[in-house]
C-alpha cells in the first residue's frame, strides 16, 4: 500500500514541479483593502466580507480511538491544492509519550489528508510510521539524528517551493518542538523564565511532502531565544519564520511589556537564519497607552503569498474576564476571533480595519466553533470562491469539537470599496506599475453608471489614449485598452465611480 501511495504521489508531485507557477506570481494584486497598492482615495469606503461557513462543518473531523488525531484535528497546518488534489497538512495529538526521551508536551504529529473537493477528506494509509503497533495511518515521517527535533508539538506551516533547484527540497516546513535544554545545540538566550522545555524553531525539506528530514542539527533558533513559529513562506529574495512571543521575551518599543504580538525571522538559504528578529505586527490595542485590557494577537496569522503581497488571517485574542475557577485550565474563558490582516513587504504586517471579525466564532453554547478560532495556512482560489479552512480551539482544555471547518468568499472577495457619499463622484489611484494587461474583480457596475478607467503616468498624469468605460460585472473584468500598455514605462491606474454608483471593487489585477 505504501508504495502504491508512494508512487501515485511522487508523480503527481514531480507533474506538479514542472508545471507550478513561480513563487513570485505574473499577476500582481492590488486588493481594495491594501491602502499601499491603492494609497490615493477619494470619497470610498471600505466594507470587508465576512467568511461564510460551509453548513457541513466540521469537514474534517477527528479520527476514533486509537488514532493518531483521536485527541483533536487541528489546522495548525495548510492546505495547497496541486493539480485536481487539495492536500492538507494538520496536527493530530497523542496524549502520553510515544517513545522514550520525547520532550515535555503533547505529541502532535504531522498528519495527512486529500480531497477532490476541499469538503469530503480521506486519510491515506501512508504506510511510514508505526504508531500503536501499525503503520496503517496518515502519520507524516519526519527524520533527524537527534529524536527531539521530529516530535511536533505545536504549529506547523507547509509552503511548496517549485524553484528550488534541489527536488529533496520542494516542500519545506517549520514547526514548534518543545525540547529539553540539553539537546539544543548552540545553546539558548538566557531571557525568560527558567522552563523545564525550550520552543524550538524547528525546519524540514521534503521531495512529497511526506517523508521529512530535519535542516540540520539544531534549531533554526539556537543561540537565541524562544519562538513560536506559525508561518513560513518566500517573499521576495527570503524565507520568513513567523510566529508569536511575549514579553519577557519582546517588548514594545520603549520597552515596556506586551502579550502575544507576532514577530519574523528570514533567512536566505532555509539554512541560516537571522538571529535579529522583526516585530511584525501587534493588535492597535496593544500599542495604546495605556493597552487594551486583554487584548493580544495569537500565533502570529495564517498566510497567503500572492505574489505582490501578503494576506492572511489573524487571532484576535482577548482574555477571560475573571480567573480561571479551581481546577479549570490556565486559559479557561479566553475567546479568540479571526481578523484581516496584510503586509506588502512580507515583513510588516497591519489590519485594515482594526477588531473585524473575518471569522466570528460561533454563538455561544450553540456552536461547533463557539470558544476561539485557530489560523491555518490555508487560502485557494477554486472557481468563483476563494476557500479557507480554520479550526477550533477550546481554551478550557476539554478538547471539545477540536476539529477543522470550511469558509467561503466571493473570489478574492475579503473587502470592497464603494461610494461612500453615493450621489457624490468617487475615485482611487493605484500605485505604479510597468506593462501587462488590466482588469478589475467588480460588481454593481452598470450601462447607465459605468466605471471609468484611465491610464496614468508616474506623475498622474493622464496618458492620451487610454481612457475606457467599464460597463461589465465579472470576477476578472479586462480593462479593454485600444492599445497595449506603454513598455517599460511606470504608469497607475485611475478608476472613477459616478455620482449614484452602486458598483462595489474589490481588486484590480495586473497581468
Amino acid at each position: 500500500m505504501r508504495t502504491l501511495i508512494q508512487g501515485i504521489l511522487l508523480a503527481a508531485v514531480a507533474a506538479a514541479a514542472v508545471t507550478a507557477p513561480p513563487l513570485q506570481a505574473a499577476e500582481q494584486v492590488f486588493f481594495s483593502f491594501d491602502d499601499h497598492s491603492i494609497p490615493l482615495q477619494h470619497n470610498l469606503k471600505l466594507t470587508l466580507v465576512p467568511v461564510t461557513k460551509h453548513p457541513d462543518n466540521p469537514v474534517l473531523r477527528r479520527g476514533p480511538a486509537g488514532a493518531p488525531d483521536h485527541g483533536h484535528a487541528v489546522l495548525y497546518g495548510t492546505v495547497l491544492k496541486e493539480g485536481d488534489t487539495f492536500r492538507m497538512w494538520y496536527l493530530g495529538m497523542h496524549e502520553t509519550e510515544n517513545k522514550s526521551g520525547q520532550a515535555a508536551g503533547w505529541w502532535r504529529p504531522m498528519c495527512y489528508a486529500e480531497s477532490k473537493d476541499g469538503v469530503h477528506w480521506t486519510k491515506p494509509e501512508l504506510g511510514l510510521y508505526e504508531f500503536n503497533g501499525s503503520k496503517k495511518n496518515n502519520i507524516c515521517l519526519i527524520e533527524s539524528d537527534l529524536y527531539s527535533l521530529t516530535r511536533v508539538n505545536d504549529f506547523l506551516s507547509v509552503m511548496h517551493d517549485p524553484e528550488d533547484p534541489d527536488p529533496s527540497r520542494r516542500y519545506k516546513c517549520a514547526y514548534i518542538a518543545h525540547q529539553p535544554f540539553e539537546d539544543v545545540k548552540g545553546g539558548r538566550s538566557k531571557i525568560g523564565p527558567n522552563e523545564k522545555r525550550w520552543g524550538a524553531f524547528v525546519c524540514a525539506t521534503s521531495a512529497d511532502g511526506l517523508t521529512w528530514k530535519v535542516v540540520g542539527d539544531r534549531p533554526a533558533n539556537a543561540g537565541g531565544e524562544r519562538f513560536e513559529v506559525s508561518g513560513l513562506y518566500k517573499f521576495g529574495d527570503f524565507y520568513y519564520g513567523t510566529g508569536q512571543l511575549l514579553s519577557p521575551w519582546v517588548s514594545r518599543a520603549d520597552g515596556s511589556d506586551v502579550g502575544r504580538v507576532m514577530l519574523a525571522y528570514r533567512s536566505p538559504d532555509f539554512v541560516t537564519w537571522s538571529k535579529a528578529k522583526a516585530f511584525s505586527m501587534a493588535r492597535p490595542g496593544q500599542l495604546a497607552n495605556p493597552p487594551a485590557k486583554g487584548q493580544q494577537m495569537h500565533m502570529g496569522a495564517g498566510l497567503w503569498n500572492r505574489g505582490n503581497v501578503m494576506v492572511g488571517l489573524h487571532g484576535m485574542w482577548q482574555d477571560a474576564e475573571a480567573k480561571p475557577p479551581k481546577g479549570e485550565s490556565w486559559n479557561y474563558g479566553v475567546r479568540i476571533d479571526l481578523g484581516l490582516c496584510v503586509s506588502n513587504n512580507g515583513i510588516h504586517f497591519r489590519e485594515p480595519v482594526a477588531g473585524f471579525p473575518m471569522i466570528a466564532r460561533g454563538k455561544e453554547g450553540e456552536a461547533w466553533d463557539d470558544i476561539g478560532i485557530l489560523q491555518g495556512h490555508a487560502f485557494v482560489n477554486e472557481g468563483d470562491k476563494t476557500m479557507i479552512w480554520y479550526s477550533h480551539w477550546d481554551t478550557g482544555g476539554k478538547l471539545k469539537t477540536m476539529e477543522i471547518g470550511l469558509g467561503t468568499l466571493r473570489r478574492d472577495g475579503f473587502g470592497y470599496v464603494s461610494n461612500q457619499v453615493a450621489e457624490n463622484e468617487a475615485e482611487f489611484i493605484t500605485t505604479t506599475f510597468t506593462g501587462g494587461k488590466v482588469s478589475l474583480n467588480v460588481d454593481g457596475v452598470t450601462a447607465d453608471a459605468p466605471l471609468t478607467v484611465q491610464l496614468l503616468d508616474h506623475l498622474d498624469q493622464p496618458i492620451e489614449g487610454y481612457e475606457v468605460k467599464v460597463t461589465k460585472n465579472g470576477l476578472h473584468e479586462a480593462v479593454g485598452f485600444a492599445k497595449p500598455l506603454p513598455a517599460g514605462k511606470k504608469v497607475a491606474l485611475r478608476v472613477v465611480f459616478p455620482a449614484g454608483s452602486g458598483a462595489k471593487v474589490y481588486a484590480v489585477y495586473v497581468e
